[in-house]
């Protein structure tokens, strides 16, 4: 009979302690397995250099991502995530459990992002445009722009080293700082310039820099990019010739005033390197981000006879050639007569 109860007692004391592990079991696996996401559609999570844990509880519960934000410390705990934070741009899925994101979490299982940038014409709006793209601000990335170790590391001078980001999109990880960035570009630089385009720069004369300072002439002179390899030809004619580019948007660029829609007598004046009224041949370096079709516009220039051209006097933005000053100058007046009809004075 005793022995019985005995039997009895211990298999119920079995079934409790195995209810209670079920129970425990239940719980770790609800608190580590399912679904602890309020989001019906995919958010981003981005943690910075030198963020702790509560930092990331923070951003959690300031996005609404997570369901049961104690559970969550549960897990992070359990995986000791609390103490091995990482920065990056994390993409947060609807259905994700605690194991799910603190696994992703602790790995830096990143997702990258596309980084693009183009129309720069400063170095100033290079780092405003990539600091809202990635961690690096602005103050970082100008800042190498104005180190001399820079120009030694990457092997450019400070007039030329705008030339080293070729306008594209790239993919970065979001934590990308500003060294990682000037790193990549001279990476993809290299990359761009391949051995058939240095040979095509060599045949017409012209270093890499060189073709990039032409191109971004280039690129301020005609939105058409149809017609930049005809006004390529122009250029490189010129320069073959020793006549002086006579460029205008190196005037603007002299003067720091990219709103001139109108190039006078004495905005001709100005002592500049870049004013290629007056000094024969290329400026110091690129006035812009010259894009990859400006820049194969010079390395496959049209090959004509032509010595100047003139903005077409119906603002369509195309432009007429001319191969002789006679003509030239008549296309001219007609311009100038068409920005009269519109007061277009400055």
């Amino acid at each position: 009979m005793l022995q019985e109860k005995l039997k009895k007692y211990l298999l119920i004391g079995i079934a409790i302690v195995f209810a209670i592990i079920l129970v425990i079991g239940y719980v770790i696996y609800n608190r580590m397995y399912r679904s602890n996401v309020c989001i019906t559609e995919d958010k981003y999570l981005y943690i910075r250099t030198g963020s702790d844990f509560n930092t990331v509880l923070k951003q959690l519960q300031d996005n609404k991502i997570i369901a049961d934000i104690e559970s969550f410390i549960k897990t992070s705990e359990r995986y000791n995530y609390t103490q091995r934070v990482k920065s990056g741009r994390y993409r947060i899925k609807p259905g994700m459990s605690n194991r799910d994101i603190v696994r992703m979490l602790i790995t830096a299982t990143q997702v990258p992002t596309k980084v693009t940038f183009n129309n720069i014409r400063t170095p100033e709006q290079l780092a405003g445009k990539i600091s809202h793209q990635i961690e690096a601000d602005s103050l970082s990335i100008l800042g190498l722009f104005r180190n001399p170790e820079t120009l030694v590391k990457y092997d450019f001078k400070k007039k030329s080293l705008i030339s080293m980001f070729i306008p594209n999109t790239y993919e970065f990880y979001w934590n990308t700082s500003a060294e990682a960035f000037f790193d990549k570009m001279k990476k993809a630089y290299l990359q761009f310039w391949t051995d058939e385009r240095k040979s095509k720069a060599k045949e017409i004369n012209l270093t890499p820099i060189e073709v990039s300072t032409l191109a971004s002439i280039i690129e301020e002179e005609t939105i058409k990019q149809d017609e930049r390899p005809k006004i390529a030809g122009v250029y490189i004619n010129r320069l073959k010739k020793y006549m002086p580019l006579q460029a205008d948007p190196t005037i603007k660029f002299a003067l720091n005033d990219f709103t001139l829609r109108r190039i006078w007598t004495k905005h001709l004046e100005v002592k500049s390197p870049y004013n290629t009224y007056k000094n024969i041949g290329l400026p110091p370096g690129p006035i812009n981000c010259p894009s990859i079709s400006s820049i194969n516009a010079v390395l496959n220039y049209e090959n004509h006879q032509y010595l100047y051209f003139c903005a077409k006097d119906d603002f369509s933005g195309y432009h007429v050639f001319a191969k002789t000053l006679v003509e030239h100058n008549r296309n001219a007046e007609a311009y100038q007569r068409a920005l009269n009809k519109e007061k277009i004075f400055k």
